[in-house]
């Protein structure tokens, strides 16, 4: 049996192992997959595994040993799911590896616009802090989060561990969720999406990205939030309206910005919140802890396990 990975390298740059997937049969892996060769390196594989290579109609049509696709995300988007099913293509993707550090890297993002860490280390690397005639000094304000709203859009496994972090940190939190859980984490409080925009320190997106979502955040909702408030977006970057952003950024409408995603990635140029004043962008990299990513290909392995075995595991 062949098994093809297209593009392994996000999951595993070198410090793990697919030594699991290894045991089913022939394995071959590829960092990454362009677009005009993903037939040629899938040709003949039974088994697929993908995290951004698409696999659609097409590729699926060309490809008749095909059995199964394994994604290596959460999100199915990157696979034809309706195409699959007629095929009899069994897919699964690989949920909640990553909440507990996609949840941490939302306060990474957040503590560097409350406090500038990474800016003032950096001034005292060149020098700031040994020119300076005081004992201290700050570039930027200092805030602290303690009694101060956090609001959290959406609220599946990474929304609940964010409340639970932002509790810690002595942080009245707020959630909107299409779904009220009566039996949730008893310290927050579920409320309309204005309201919390409205009465909101910092707005956490952790919602799925759906036709009802795209553009979560626009214009008109970024009016609504505090000009001190802070915007934190670790989810999908088609949530929030870019061009409106910045702009919200530039003319101080909020105080600023802290992004894991963007609409497209790798940015282009001239994406405008490259940018915007006080927005900290990283690069996808919320979820690529190595404790992340083991889990993830531990699961990939399970998955593709139980699929050979006849059984069912996490299969969409």
């Amino acid at each position: 049996m062949k098994i093809v990975i297209l593009d392994g390298y996000a999951t595993n740059p070198g410090d793990l192992s697919w030594n699991g997937l290894a045991e089913f049969g022939e394995l071959v892996v590829y960092d990454r997959t362009p677009v005009e060769k993903t037939i040629e390196r899938a040709t003949g594989a039974e088994i697929l595994i993908s995290n951004k290579a698409f696999l659609g109609r097409a590729e699926m049509a060309a490809l008749p040993e095909l059995r199964y696709i394994g994604i290596q995300a959460t999100g199915v988007n990157v696979v034809d799911l309706v195409a699959a099913r007629e095929r009899g293509v069994a897919v699964t993707n690989v949920p909640a590896y990553s909440t507990s550090s996609v949840a941490q890297h939302v306060f990474a993002l957040l503590l560097e616009l409350a406090r500038g860490v990474g800016r003032h280390a950096e001034l005292v690397q060149q020098g700031a802090w040994t020119n300076c005639p005081d004992f201290a000094f700050q570039e930027t304000p200092q805030i602290e989060l303690t009694d101060k709203t956090f609001g959290i859009v959406g609220y599946g496994d990474i929304g609940k561990t964010t409340a639970q972090i932002a509790t810690a940190f002595g942080m009245r939190v707020l959630v909107h969720t299409r779904t009220p859980d009566p039996d949730a984490y008893s310290a927050v409080s579920f409320v309309g999406l204005d309201q919390l925009l409205a009465e909101a320190d910092v707005v956490s997106l952790s919602c799925p990205l759906s036709p009802a979502t795209g553009s979560l955040i626009n214009a008109e909702r970024l009016s609504l939030m505090k000009k001190s408030a802070y915007l934190i977006n670790a989810g999908r970057g088609l949530l929030v309206d870019e061009e409106a952003l910045a702009k919200a950024l530039c003319e101080g409408q909020i105080a600023g910005a802290g992004l894991d995603v963007l609409s497209q990635e790798p940015p282009p140029a001239d994406n405008p919140l490259l940018h915007a004043p006080n927005c900290f962008i990283t690069p996808h990299l919320a979820w690529a802890t190595q404790a992340a990513r083991k889990r993830l290909i531990d699961e990939i392995v399970e998955h593709l396990r139980a699929f050979l075995a006849g059984t069912s595991r996490n299969r969409v």
